[in-house]
């Protein structure tokens, strides 16, 4: 091989590329895009979000909205939807039967005995007020995100518990 190589047989450029290929993905767009992937495992009818829970670069737990494990997945039939009004007068609308892409990856490290503490999260959408209180709780330190989420009604948590949220665009598979 060194010897096409070294007679120009070879597409090696001295680089971590090889020319003509696509430009290697940073960390966080990496993640992202992993993310973006577990995504595509949602059960929820209504939204298809995904989240990757990682401490040095490495990954230790993902997750995806659905139902919870063995019972039934949402359909057309079985979306159970309950709205709650916020305090400054907007109407939520959650599933009953679904767990959100954060709290399964917390469950997922649970159940495998994973510390998550001083980890960092990326998320396809920012988390709903009730993740966010159960990330600061766990230990998460920064919540990267793709698609906003109602930021509004998080920002003061995010402000009082020191939490670190930072957008960062990711592609959809």
């Amino acid at each position: 091989m060194q010897e096409d190589c070294a007679a120009g047989g070879c597409s090696c450029s001295g680089s971590d590329q090889p020319s003509g290929s696509l430009k290697r993905l940073g960390w966080q767009e990496y993640f992202m895009s992993v993310a973006h992937l577990i995504s595509r495992r949602a059960t929820c009818t209504r939204a298809h979000i995904g989240a990757v829970i990682v401490r040095d670069n490495n990954i230790l737990s993902t997750g995806y909205n659905g139902a919870p494990s063995g019972l039934p997945h949402c359909d057309e039939t079985n979306c159970r939807i309950y709205r709650s009004t916020h305090p400054d007068g907007t109407v939520e609308e959650n599933c009953v039967n679904t767990i959100h892409a954060e709290i399964n990856a917390i469950a997922q490290a649970a159940k495998h005995g994973v510390s998550i503490k001083d980890a960092d999260i990326y998320i396809t959408a920012s988390p709903c007020i009730h993740c966010l209180k159960v990330l600061i709780n766990v230990g998460i330190k920064t919540i990267y995100y793709d698609k906003p989420y109602k930021l509004e009604h998080i920002d003061e948590l995010v402000r009082l518990s020191g939490i670190r949220l930072v957008q960062v665009h990711g592609d959809e598979q």
